[in-house]
C-alpha cells in the first residue's frame, strides 16, 4: 500500500507505483489523503495514477493538528479493510508521519522512501523534520537515497541491515516528464535574448517577513538587469499569494504564473538559467538538468549537494539573496562550476531497486 497525500509525494512516488503495476509478483493498493488536493490530481493524472481510497481530508486554512488526526482516523477502516503485507510512505509530510502511525497502530511494516535526510534542528524545515524523524522511528525499511543519509540513521542506531541506498526517486520522475520540445505560454512572454529564472517558495516557516525580504530582493535585482527575467509559479497558499502580489505586481520581467503540473514545472526547469528555491525535491531534480540552485532557506537536508557544488544556501535576508543572485549572474565560472558538477542524488533506478527489496522482505516476512 502506498500512501501519500501531497504534489511533492506523488511526483517521487510516481515511478515507485508504476514499477510495482509492471512486476507480475506484486500489487499496489493506492490511497491518497488529499493534503493537497487540486495540485496532488495534476501528477495523478500525468503518470494515469488510479487511487483505490481517496480520503479527501483537505480543508481550508487547515491546521497540522486537523492534518495529523483526519489521517490516522481515516486509514482505520483501510488497513482493516485491506490488510496490506507492507505500507510505503515517502518523504517528511504530515501524511508520511501520520500514515506511519496509522500503519503501526494496525502492526504493518513501514517502508519509509527517502529515509534519513536531516538538518538536526527539529524547527528548520518545520514540520518536516520531526515528520521525517518519527516516521524513521517506526519504520521497517529504509529506503536512503545517498551514503549520508543511511549515515545519519545509523547515527540514530537504526539497523544497518534494514538500511539500503537506492538513490533517489526524483530522478527516476524526470524520465516520464523531461521532452526536448517543450513549450508554455509564459516562454513567448520573454524575449529570447533574455535569461530567465526560475522562482520557487512556499514553505511555512519562510511564510510571513523572510519571503517578503526574499522577494523585495528579486526585485531589485530584476529591476536593475538588463535581459532578465523571473517566473514564479505562485503556491496556492493565501499566506504566499498575499505577498507575492504585493511585492511583485506591476514588475516588469517578473511573471507570476499559476502552479505548474510536473511536467510544465520540469520543462520550465530544463529552460532556465538557474532556479531558485525553497523546495526539498527541486534541490534533487535541478543537477539533472544541469542547472544551480539558490536554496531560500538556512539550513538544508540535502547536504550532498551542497558538498557536490550543485546548491548553494542562501537563507532569506535580502543582502544574502541579491549577492547570491548577482555572482551567478555575472560570474561565469561560478555558473559553470554549479551547472556542471555531478547529481549526488541517484542514476534514476531508485524504484527498481526499492520494489526489488519490497518483494524480498515480503517474501520473507510471509514465510515465517
Amino acid at each position: 500500500m502506498a500512501i501519500f497525500g501531497t504534489r511533492p509525494e506523488a511526483i517521487k512516488m510516481a515511478p515507485v507505483i508504476k514499477e510495482i503495476e509492471a512486476n507480475p509478483d506484486t500489487t499496489p493498493v493506492i490511497v491518497v489523503t488529499g493534503q493537497h488536493q487540486k495540485m496532488l490530481q495534476q501528477v495523478l493524472d500525468i503518470f494515469s495514477i488510479h487511487p483505490d481510497y481517496d480520503m479527501q481530508i483537505m480543508e481550508k486554512q487547515q491546521t497540522l493538528s486537523t492534518i495529523t488526526s483526519k489521517v490516522i482516523l481515516g486509514l482505520d477502516a483501510i488497513l482493516d479493510n485491506e490488510q496490506p503485507d507492507l505500507v510505503l510512505v515517502h518523504g517528511d509530510t504530515t501524511t508520511t508521519m501520520a500514515a506511519s502511525l496509522g500503519a503501526f497502530y494496525h502492526q504493518i511494516p513501514v517502508g519509509h522512501v527517502e529515509a534519513g535526510l536531516r538538518t538536526w534542528d527539529k524547527y528548520s524545515p518545520y514540520p518536516e523534520e520531526m515528520n521525517r524523524m518519527l516516521t524513521d522511528d517506526v519504520a521497517d525499511l529504509y529506503f536512503a537515497p545517498t551514503p549520508l543519509s543511511k549515515n545519519n540513521l545509523l547515527q540514530e542506531h537504526h539497523p544497518e541491515s534494514q538500511i539500503f541506498i537506492t538513490g533517489n526517486t526524483a530522478i527516476d520522475a524526470l524520465r516520464y516528464t523531461v521532452h526536448a520540445d517543450y513549450h508554455h505560454d509564459v516562454l513567448t512572454q520573454i524575449p529570447q535574448d533574455h535569461k530567465f529564472i526560475l522562482l520557487t517558495m512556499h514553505r511555512r516557516e519562510n511564510q510571513g517577513q523572510p519571503m517578503r525580504d526574499t522577494f523585495e530582493a528579486i526585485k531589485d535585482v530584476v529591476t536593475h538587469t538588463p535581459k532578465l527575467d523571473v517566473v514564479y509559479p505562485v503556491h496556492l497558499s493565501p499566506n504566499v499569494q498575499t505577498v507575492a502580489h504585493e511585492v511583485f505586481d506591476g514588475v516588469s520581467g517578473i511573471h507570476l504564473i499559476a502552479p505548474l503540473d510536473v511536467t510544465d514545472f520540469h520543462g520550465l526547469a530544463a529552460q532556465s538559467y538557474f532556479i531558485m528555491t525553497d523546495s526539498g525535491g527541486v534541490q534533487e531534480e535541478a543537477p539533472s538538468l544541469n542547472k544551480p540552485v539558490l536554496v531560500l532557506r538556512d539550513s538544508t537536508e540535502r547536504p550532498e549537494g551542497v558538498t557536490a557544488g550543485t546548491l548553494k544556501v542562501v537563507g532569506t535576508h535580502t543582502d544574502s539573496v541579491q549577492q547570491a543572485m548577482l555572482s551567478l549572474l555575472h560570474d561565469q565560472k561560478e555558473y559553470q562550476a554549479m551547472a556542471t558538477a555531478a547529481n549526488p542524488y541517484g542514476d534514476g533506478r531508485a524504484a527498481e531497486r526499492i520494489v526489488t527489496i519490497c518483494k524480498d522482505y515480503c517474501s520473507h516476512k510471509n514465510q515465517r
